[in-house]
């Protein structure tokens, strides 16, 4: 998680086998810095961010132990560079995070995305590795950094790279309801 503003570059990957991912991130040098639950709330005003390709997100982590805290992010319009999924981003870290949701629907904006998760998020070698447990879907693997440290790091998973994809997440919830038969559910609340 990176406070400010800039570029996110990310790819993702569908993970069949947590445990023997964790045994290769932690054989390669990655650390554990967070564990628990993550959850996102998505706000527009009557769908004009969706038409700029626009994201307006309330990201509230609940550690296993401790506080929780939040972080709201503006995302702009989605290219790809290269193999990578891009979005310039701004973030603001905030503590307040039982407030925040009222003061963004205060300023005109509803909640249009709920999405609720498990979490286990690594470090390694200036690359973020978060690995997501959904109430139903598959298991994600977010990779997120410069391009050198993403190639790395995917190396460092076990995974093939072939696995890691620029796409978001409604790619994978539709690879994942084509395959199964069975609908997403990504929030753990209407």
């Amino acid at each position: 998680m990176k406070a400010g503003g800039g570029d996110e570059l990310e790819v993702k990957a569908r993970v069949d086998d947590p445990e023997a991912l964790r045994v290769a991130l932690a054989r390669a040098g990655a650390t554990l810095t967070f564990e628990g639950a993550m959850l996102d709330r998505r706000f527009d005003r009557e769908g004009q961010l969706d038409a700029r390709d626009e994201v307006v997100r309330l990201r509230i982590y609940r550690p296993r132990a401790g506080a929780a805290w939040g972080v709201l992010t503006w995302k702009g319009p989605v290219t790809t560079r290269g193999a990578y999924r891009h979005r310039e981003e701004i973030e603001v870290r905030v503590d307040a995070t039982e407030q925040f949701p009222a003061l963004l629907m205060r300023l005109g904006l509803e909640v249009t995305v709920r999405i609720d998760r498990q979490i286990e998020q690594w470090e390694l070698d200036g690359a973020m590795l978060r690995l997501e447990r959904y109430p139903e879907m598959d298991m994600l693997l977010e990779v997120e950094g410069e391009p050198a440290a993403i190639e790395r790091a995917a190396i460092a998973t076990g995974l093939p790279r072939a696995a890691f994809l620029p796409e978001s997440l409604p790619y994978f919830v539709a690879a994942y309801e084509r395959r199964t038969g069975r609908p997403v559910r990504l929030a753990t609340e209407p």
